[in-house]
């Protein structure tokens, strides 16, 4: 039975995982604890893209093509109207949520992270954490306490770090077709209120996630607002029950008190439009693992702010086309004829860019919005 540890981290997702992997290769001895029983789903687009491969390389997850299914882009259609860009290094992947937990747990367990499963965590005090059914033993005692329990965080209520600055919530639901993919791309169809996200998960499946602001959605009534997706999808039954959850855009004012830190949708969220929430959350645990190790929790604030910056300015610069249709026209309009400009955006997507380069491509953008 674990009495102490350095690191306790509340909430064994991959947000959870990934911290616990960091903070293990610093030296630090971690417990990690949920209520669920592993491997854990929760219904996303299940595209892992460049950058979030490279993190999960640093960590030591090693994840190949076979796990799932290697896309060199992202295709934006609206209508009639397609645009693609390439990733401008190295490919995504789409593979099942579920065998990402796998690989992570993997890791986790290779480098002796201690993993409650149905575990529950009932409360947390300066000195510890405390667990359903161990009155007998009292809390764990832990230096460090890690909330990674997702966008409803009981962690953050209980450290009371629940002041955000904005947020906007839409629903996703979304279902697996057994279904050869039809593209080596990840595809996000537009419909005047609505997203939906096509990604490639093996050789004989798709995983589809429609996300928009209506309540009470039915997958399959969705895509009918898809005409070129419903038309691809007819007959194809689902492979899977479908999910539904709720999206947030929301960020916090502090992510950090005292001796607990957030990490991953429990430290605010961007909307999934842009597909990088997992990404964020491998980024973030390299970050808060390195300022545990130098003591210094407003080291990881820092960092937290610096890395949400582009994702956060990618959902809201795509957001704007969110019910706007004669906005997103004009938009695709512009990347039709300057190709480059979509290929520069996309490269801003993944990480692949400098400031300066970030900075002229927001310029051009502009200019040819300005000369249509």
């Amino acid at each position: 039975m674990v009495h102490s540890t350095d690191v306790f981290v509340i909430g064994g997702g991959p947000a959870g995982l990934a911290l616990a992997i960091a903070a293990r290769r610093q030296g630090w001895e971690v417990v990690v604890a949920d209520g669920s029983k592993p491997p854990i789903d929760k219904p996303c687009g299940e595209g892992l893209m460049p950058d979030a491969l490279a993190a999960l390389g640093k960590l030591g997850v090693d994840l190949s093509t076979g796990d799932g299914f290697p896309f060199r882009g992202i295709r934006f259609v609206d209508g009639r109207t397609s645009i693609l860009a390439d990733f401008p290094g190295a490919s995504g992947l789409g593979l099942r949520r579920t065998i990402l937990h796998r690989k992570m747990l993997d890791r986790a367990a290779e480098l002796d992270v201690h993993l409650l499963w149905e575990t529950p965590v009932t409360g947390i005090t300066p000195e510890g954490v405390a667990l359903a059914g161990r009155r007998k033993h009292g809390a764990i005692g832990a230096r460090w306490i890690v909330g990674a329990d997702g966008a409803q965080s009981r962690v953050r209520r209980w450290a009371g770090l629940d002041r955000s600055q904005g947020r906007r919530d839409r629903l996703a639901c979304r279902g697996h077709f057994a279904v050869t993919p039809w593209s080596d791309c990840v595809e996000i169809y537009w419909a005047d209120d609505a997203q939906a996200y096509v990604t490639p998960v093996s050789a004989s499946e798709v995983c589809v996630v429609v996300v928009s602001q209506k309540v009470n959605r039915d997958l399959s009534l969705a895509l009918a607002e898809f005409p070129e997706l419903a038309r691809r999808l007819r007959g194809e039954q689902l492979a899977r029950p479908e999910r539904g959850a709720l999206t947030k855009m929301r960020q916090l004012r502090k992510v950090y008190r005292g001796n607990v830190a957030l990490i991953g949708d429990a430290s605010g969220s961007v909307d999934a439009i842009t597909g990088e929430g997992l990404s964020l959350s491998f980024h973030q645990a390299e970050a808060l693992a390195d300022a545990i190790d130098r003591d210094d929790l407003s080291a990881y604030q820092k960092a937290h702010r610096q890395l949400a910056r582009r994702p956060t300015f990618m959902a809201r610069l795509l957001l704007l086309l969110d019910g706007r249709p004669r906005l997103r026209r004009r938009t695709f309009a512009t990347f039709t004829n300057h190709q480059e400009l979509f290929a520069r955006l996309i490269s801003i997507h993944v990480g692949e860019t400098s400031p300066a380069h970030f900075a002229a491509t927001g310029a051009m953008l502009g200019w040819q919005f300005l000369s249509i």
